[in-house]
């Protein structure tokens, strides 16, 4: 979508992509997606992963994640990571030196069909 207004739908459009961006990142929902955002994590890419697992969540029409940033998780050499937390059960899982093919493959695999991706955990 271009950020080139012309018309009352053109700015409707963008008023409500920007309320979806703002509700993935402020609501209470279930699921929780933490990207770890350390200089270690920012250095390593942490910055394109947020970028991307808003987009693969938007683009898959998952809405019932929540995706927000933390601190440095202390694992620098697994930077970037990410942590999925299931809170109605506890459940966490952490996900490290990741990339777009492989933030992809976890929307896809764990955020939408509820199976984790084993290979890419962090034990």
């Amino acid at each position: 979508m271009s950020n080139i207004i012309r018309s009352p739908e053109d700015l409707n459009a963008l008023r409500e992509k920007a309320i979806k961006d703002i509700d993935i990142r402020n609501s209470q929902k279930d699921l929780v997606i933490t990207v770890h955002m350390g200089t270690c994590g920012i250095a390593a890419g942490a910055r394109e992963v947020l970028k991307n697992i808003v987009s693969e969540l938007s683009a898959i029409g998952i809405t019932n994640v929540t995706v927000r940033q933390s601190g440095c998780a202390g694992l620098c050499d697994r930077e970037p990571m990410i942590t999925v937390t299931h809170k109605s059960s506890g459940s966490e899982y952490r996900y490290g030196k990741l990339n777009i093919e492989k933030i992809r493959e976890i929307v896809k695999q764990h955020i939408a069909e509820g199976k984790p991706v084993m290979e890419y955990l962090i034990p």
